[in-house]
């Protein structure tokens, strides 16, 4: 590939060669893990150190920008957070994949447009000095300043071409591996995007190729065409995504079309798809199968985080002598409703419906309360009351699934071993769909 200066590492290979693995017949896939909690990290870690995988995690421009994003981390504190977290696993550095998703405007849309772009320039420079490694140019969506309605395609087109410069320019200035490029308008909203009557519009092939064609004049107009060769997916929409009660489950003869433009995609480019969680094992497999070869998760993944600590505070809730009690549960409420950006902004309905929905629903919104320091404080609390041994009566009644396992002394009866788990069972299914058979025999 273009541009490539030193020895690929496992992966830009294995980045480079999905789309060689589906023309070839050896069905695989990657999985990325959109997600900054570092139980959830630490969970994905050893599940890739188990299976001798690599591990892809990606950070949204909201989640860690150059001002600290919700999460507090700038792209350098991110690389930091994952590295020490899979070593502290057993996991290689060099099987660890940084990706920056939704790198674009977005978090600063209330700008206009020239603005904005120079705090996503800014932010692409800033990855790729962290050794980010994969990037996600998502320039689809309208700044201050647009014309109302869709950003046109040219528009977004060259936007991300600005965005590949900025990153190409810092890859030489910071001595880094030129990165590679995901591109694409058909990108869903972070963290699920599926509409009230749960219809979904598969993208068109004819749709596609036009689309492809704008990107490809942009980036040669704007000087960055060697990079064209690095752009190894694109965001397309197979008919997967959800919302805070379901997720619309994927429907291959829907799909057909699309998969079947898979082997006209320029260079080494495959599909990439977001908002894929809560999908089935089966449904997955033939994703994999259909060469959509890499697949985003996150809210799925801290939804099974948040389940597990719920059902371990109800079992402190049910103790005796576990005192000064987390609360944890309350705690989560109470900052939910006294900072509403991230969850109670987005609920309709009775106040009976949005207390569920901040609890349940599947767009999980409160993964974004997690870092606050009162929860912090309150899963410590809960960590230290539940270190002493947990009845089994109690293990059945709310983590009936792990209870078998921990009376065979397969699973710890730690919380954190609990939890682990419980992230695990949810990440289990797409780590088996995208695994290769032929690499396993």
């Amino acid at each position: 590939m273009a541009g490539r200066r030193n020895a690929l590492t496992p992966g830009d290979l294995m980045l480079e060669n999905l789309r060689n693995r589906h023309l070839s017949g050896r069905i695989g896939g990657l999985v990325a893990v959109c997600s900054a909690h570092p139980w959830v990290l630490a969970a994905a870690a050893a599940r890739a150190r188990d299976d001798g995988t690599l591990l892809l995690v990606e950070a949204t421009a909201n989640q860690v920008n150059l001002s600290g994003g919700y999460t507090g981390m700038t792209p350098a504190d991110f690389a930091d957070h994952v590295t020490r977290l899979a070593a502290g696993g057993g996991l290689a550095s060099e099987q660890i994949v940084l990706g920056a998703d939704h790198l674009g405007p977005h978090p600063w849309s209330h700008l206009p447009a020239m603005e904005a772009m120079a705090h996503a320039e800014a932010l692409a420079r800033a990855v790729v000095a962290a050794g980010f490694q994969k990037l996600h140019l998502d320039t689809g969506r309208r700044c201050a300043d647009d014309p109302r309605g869709r950003l046109p395609v040219e528009i977004a087109a060259r936007r991300a071409a600005a965005l590949c410069r900025a990153a190409e320019s810092a890859a030489g200035l910071f001595h880094r591996q030129p990165p590679f490029y995901v591109i694409g308008t058909e990108v869903p909203a972070p963290g699920g995007a599926l509409g009230r009557n749960g219809t979904l519009t598969v993208t068109d092939p004819r749709d596609l190729r036009a689309e492809l064609a704008d990107y490809e004049k942009a980036f040669i107009q704007i000087g960055v065409d060697p990079a064209w060769e690095r752009v190894i997916a694109v965001v397309v929409q197979p008919g997967v995504d959800f919302d805070d009660h379901r997720a619309a489950a994927y429907n291959p003869l829907a799909a057909a079309a699309l998969s079947a433009f898979h082997a006209r995609l320029p260079n080494d480019m495959t599909f990439e798809i977001h908002a894929a969680d809560y999908q089935r094992p089966s449904a997955l497999k033939q994703m994999i199968r259909d060469h959509f070869a890499l697949i985003k998760i996150g809210p799925c993944l801290t939804f099974a985080l948040r389940e597990a600590l719920f059902a371990l505070a109800h079992i402190e809730n049910e103790l005796p002598g576990r005192d000064p009690r987390s609360d944890l549960m309350a705690v989560m409420e109470r900052l939910m409703q006294t900072h509403p950006e991230h969850g109670n902004a987005h609920y309709q309905g009775s106040g009976q419906e949005r207390r569920y929905l901040r609890r349940y629903g599947l767009r999980d919104r409160i993964r974004y309360y997690w870092p606050r320091t009162e929860a912090r404080q309150a899963c410590e609390q809960l960590m230290h009351n539940l270190h002493r041994p947990i009845p089994d009566a109690l293990l059945r009644q709310f983590l009936p699934d792990l209870a078998g396992a921990i009376a065979g002394g397969t699973l710890p009866a730690t919380p954190e071993a609990i939890i682990r788990a419980r992230i695990q069972s949810a990440l289990h299914p797409y780590a088996d769909a995208c695994r290769n058979p032929a690499d396993m025999a």
